[in-house]
């Protein structure tokens, strides 16, 4: 995905028909990358996992089908479709997807 400037509006269609949810697979693809925010779409399959790491900038997750056990600075909740996590800078988190899933990563990026 090429970075385009904050000041340009964009439409990205189809997602899940390009993204679909592969067998024993986690996909992602970037739909959005620009000075204001990185969006990125995640396709997990059953059992899928994403282990523990931090990232350095805020980000919002957006659960949109599905469900996953989601970690955060050590307690764990479990989430559903229209379900929303805020991730403070460097909070640890990991995933597991409890059935097939996708979600939407929203890392904002940060005034210099």
């Amino acid at each position: 995905m090429p970075h385009t400037p904050h000041t340009e509006s964009q439409v990205v269609t189809k997602v899940h028909r390009e993204l679909p949810i592969s067998a024993q697979a986690t996909t992602s693809r970037a739909l959005l990358h620009n000075d204001a925010a990185r969006v990125v779409v995640f396709a997990f399959d059953t059992g899928e996992q994403l282990t523990d790491h931090a990232a350095a900038k805020p980000v919002v997750v957006q659960v949109v089908e599905g469900r996953l056990r989601f970690h955060l600075e050590g307690a764990e909740h479990e989430l559903a479709a229209g379900d929303v996590v805020y991730l403070a800078p460097g909070a640890p988190h990991a995933l597991e997807a409890l059935e097939p899933s996708r979600l939407t990563l929203v890392l904002i990026e940060q005034p210099r």
